[in-house]
């Protein structure tokens, strides 16, 4: 008796196991419910078709995420046929682009909206704008978690900065907007982590857009020193364009070696077109 009382006094004192936390980011690559043709899409762009759709779902079942950024798609209805509605809840900026940046959350956590950050639309009345962020704080147990869901300007994914042409300048002006709202977060001392497409293979801490965010406060790159395994083929290793940024307590709360990219079964190049040129990677946080 004395004996199962001692372990039942140890078990009581052991402290609770941290709960883990899984955050994914996915390009879905013009995820649009609209037909083809529609005045609002490029010319020509293929739209999927019902299977591909319940085959993205299939995936998206098998990632298996607490949250996911999303990028390139058009709104809740769109991302309601790849992730399960009754499963996950669907934040997206207040804008009517067809590309949006949002997220789906898991249902049993609590979410907020934020306001969008605005401000990295740099032409937010141009047809084929840039893309706001999408803001949310996440209640983890008693932990708040603030996410951000990004998709950059495309065109400067390896020159500097200062190159001159319209997308360095824009990629530049996007990495001030970051870095302002990151060391907001800093000043309020809240975990935070920045997700999504960011268009730009950042080569480490010397990379001009890590620079004008080191300001802001140290950031930890999940994706640094691996390769993108996603549509690489027997190519050289692609570098990431897609990044998740861990700021605040959150840097100390990555899972070791849990960076994962989901590849896709598929290998011929037109199944690009059908899924995505982009592959969802994840990661875990635990949280204390």
């Amino acid at each position: 008796m004395r004996r199962l009382l001692l372990l039942l006094a140890l078990a009581l004192a052991a402290p609770a196991h941290a709960a883990e936390l899984k955050l994914a980011s996915w390009n879905l690559a013009w995820l649009t419910l609209r037909a083809y043709g529609d005045p609002e899409l490029p010319r020509g762009l293929p739209v999927r078709n019902p299977g591909d759709l319940e085959l993205l779902a299939r995936y998206a079942k098998r990632l298996d995420a607490d949250v996911v950024a999303l990028q390139e798609v058009d709104g809740p209805e769109a991302a309601a046929r790849v992730f399960d509605p009754g499963v996950y809840a669907f934040f997206f900026p207040a804008e009517r682009d067809i590309q949006r940046a949002g997220f789906a959350v898991r249902r049993s956590l609590a979410a907020t909206q934020n306001p969008d950050l605005e401000a990295l639309d740099l032409h937010p009345r141009a047809r084929f704008s840039l893309r706001r962020g999408t803001d949310i704080t996440l209640q983890a147990g008693s932990q708040q978690l603030r996410l951000l869901s990004i998709h950059l300007d495309a065109g400067c994914r390896d020159a500097a900065l200062a190159t001159p042409g319209r997308d360095c300048e824009q990629l530049s002006r996007q990495a001030g907007i970051l870095a302002g709202w990151a060391a907001e977060r800093q000043r309020e001392g809240i975990p935070f982590a920045i997700l999504g497409d960011f268009n730009r293979a950042l080569a480490g801490g010397e990379d001009d857009f890590l620079r004008i965010l080191a300001p802001a406060g140290p950031l930890r790159r999940a994706t640094e020193g691996f390769s993108d395994p996603c549509w690489a083929g027997t190519r050289r290793p692609r570098r990431f364009i897609d990044h998740i940024l861990l700021g605040g307590a959150a840097a100390e709360w990555l899972v070791p070696d849990s960076l994962r990219v989901m590849v896709y079964a598929e290998r011929d190049p037109a199944w690009r077109e059908r899924l995505s040129d982009h592959c969802p990677l994840s990661l875990r946080l635990r949280l204390p």
